[in-house]
C-alpha cells in the first residue's frame, strides 16, 4: 500500500465524521489541494479543478513545487487558465492515493492501511469533499468549477448537491453517466487487477505488488484513452528491430505499439494504488446525475444553478463520446443555461484535452476571458432556481429535491 503525495500538497481535514453515500463513516479524513494565484479579497476570482481517476493535485508547477504539473500547458500565468488573474484551487479526489484519505491511508480506527474495509466511494462523496475544501478556505462562491473526465461527473454532482457553489461550468470530455462500452473497459480493468495473485485480496506489499495486474489495466486504458486514428498515424505497422524485441518467441513484442504500451504501463504501474484504483474506477460505472433529483439525468441536468457554462469534447473519443457532451449542453440549456457546446476536431481521442493544448487551451481561454468581462455580479442561485421552475411544471417533470 502506498500514497504518493507530490511535495508542495496543502490538506484540509474533513469533519471528524464523514459520512458516505454508500454507507459507512470516514473518521479524520482530509483532502489534499494545491493552488495557484492570488484571491480577492471577496473571492470571486476562485476557480476549482476537479480532476480525472489518477491524477495529483498538482496541476501545474509554482514555487513550492517547480516539477511540470499534469496540465501543465493549461495553467499558470499568461496561459489559458491565467493565474495572474484566476485564484486556482485542485483538489485530489478522495479515495486516491496522491494525498487524500483512501484505501491506502492509515484508518484511525486500527493503525493499518483500510485496503478493502474503506467505505464504499461514489462521486457523490468525492463532490462533497471538493465542496467542503472549498468553504474550509474561505470561498463562497466559485467563479468556475472545471471538471475532466471523471471530475467532470465530481463538478457535476458538485452543482446538484450544493447549488449556488459555482456560477459557471467548464465540462471537458465527461458525462452524467457512464455508457456500457465505459464500464465494460473498467470492469476489464479490475478484472485485472483482481486476477494478479499478489494482489491478494487487496492484502499487498511492495515486494509482492500485482505489478503484471495492473500493467494491464493501464494498457487498457490507454487503448482507450486515445484513437484507432492516432495510433495509425503515430506508429502504423512499424516493427522494433531486433535488438528492441528481447525476445526469441512469436508472442513477444514486435510492434512499436506494443513497445509504447509497455513502456507507458511500466511508468505507472508503481506509481498509483491497485485498491485506489479499483475504487476510483467503480464510482465512475456508479455514477448517475439523476440521482440527486430522483429523475432522468437529463431533467437532472436542467434544475443545475449555473449561470453559463462551456462542454467541450472530441469526436474521436470512445470513452466519453461526443454524444455525451451534447447531451450535458442541451440539457443545461433546458434549464436556462447559457451554455456553450463546442466539439474540437483532434485524433487524440479522451486524452485529447490533456496533451491539444492548441485546442482546447483557446477555448477554455475564451469562455474565461468572458466570464471576466461579463463579470458574476448580481448572479442569484435563488434567482436561477425559480427562473426554470415553471419550466419543469409545464413538463411535468416529476424530480425528488
Amino acid at each position: 500500500m502506498s500514497e504518493f503525495i507530490p511535495p508542495a500538497t496543502r490538506f484540509i481535514d474533513l469533519p471528524a465524521a464523514f459520512p458516505m453515500k454508500r454507507g459507512g463513516v470516514l473518521h479524520g479524513a482530509r483532502i489534499a489541494y494545491e493552488s495557484w494565484g492570488k484571491p480577492q479579497d471577496t473571492h470571486d476570482n476562485a476557480i476549482l479543478i476537479v480532476t480525472g481517476l489518477s491524477p495529483s493535485a498538482h496541476a501545474a508547477s509554482h514555487d513550492g513545487d517547480p516539477t511540470p504539473g499534469w496540465w501543465e500547458e493549461m495553467l499558470g500565468p499568461g496561459k489559458p487558465i491565467d493565474t495572474d488573474l484566476w485564484h486556482v484551487i485542485c483538489v485530489n479526489s478522495l479515495g486516491s492515493c496522491n494525498g487524500s484519505t483512501g484505501p491506502a491511508s492509515i484508518d484511525p480506527a486500527t493503525g493499518c492501511p483500510y485496503r478493502l474495509e474503506f467505505p464504499e466511494l461514489s462521486i457523490e462523496d468525492i463532490a462533497d469533499a471538493a465542496a467542503f475544501t472549498v468553504r474550509a478556505l474561505g470561498i463562497d462562491r466559485l467563479a468556475c468549477v472545471i471538471g475532466n473526465s471523471m471530475g467532470g461527473m465530481t463538478a457535476l454532482s458538485l452543482l446538484a448537491r450544493h447549488p449556488g457553489l459555482a456560477c459557471s461550468h467548464i465540462s471537458i470530455s465527461s458525462a452524467v453517466h457512464a455508457l456500457p462500452f465505459s464500464i465494460a473497459v473498467r470492469s476489464l480493468q479490475r478484472e485485472a487487477i483482481r486476477l494478479d495473485p499478489h494482489w491478494n485480496g487487496g492484502h499487498y506489499d511492495h515486494a509482492r505488488y500485482p505489478e503484471c495486474g495492473m500493467m494491464t489495466a493501464r494498457k487498457l486504458g490507454v487503448i482507450s484513452y486515445r484513437s484507432a486514428l492516432e495510433w495509425d498515424g503515430r506508429f502504423g505497422r512499424l516493427r522494433l528491430d531486433a535488438a528492441q524485441r528481447g525476445q526469441d518467441d512469436s508472442f513477444g513484442r514486435e510492434f512499436e505499439i506494443e513497445s509504447y504500451l509497455e513502456s507507458h504501463a511500466r511508468r505507472f504501474v508503481r506509481s498509483f494504488d491497485p485498491n485506489c484504483y479499483l475504487y476510483l474506477s467503480r464510482c465512475m460505472d456508479w455514477f448517475d446525475l439523476g440521482d440527486a433529483y430522483g429523475c432522468s439525468a437529463d431533467l437532472a441536468l436542467a434544475r443545475l444553478s449555473l449561470d453559463r457554462a462551456l462542454v467541450l469534447g472530441v469526436p474521436s473519443d470512445v470513452l466519453f463520446p461526443l454524444s455525451q457532451q451534447r447531451q450535458i449542453a442541451v440539457g443545461l440549456r433546458a434549464g436556462g443555461v447559457d451554455a456553450k457546446f463546442l466539439p474540437l476536431e483532434s485524433p487524440q481521442g479522451h486524452d485529447a484535452f490533456l496533451v491539444d493544448t492548441d485546442r482546447f487551451g483557446p477555448a477554455v481561454a475564451g469562455f474565461l476571458a468572458d466570464l471576466r468581462q461579463r463579470g458574476t455580479a448580481g448572479w442569484s442561485p435563488l434567482s436561477r432556481m425559480n427562473a426554470i421552475q415553471p419550466a419543469h411544471r409545464r413538463s411535468g417533470a416529476a424530480c425528488i429535491q
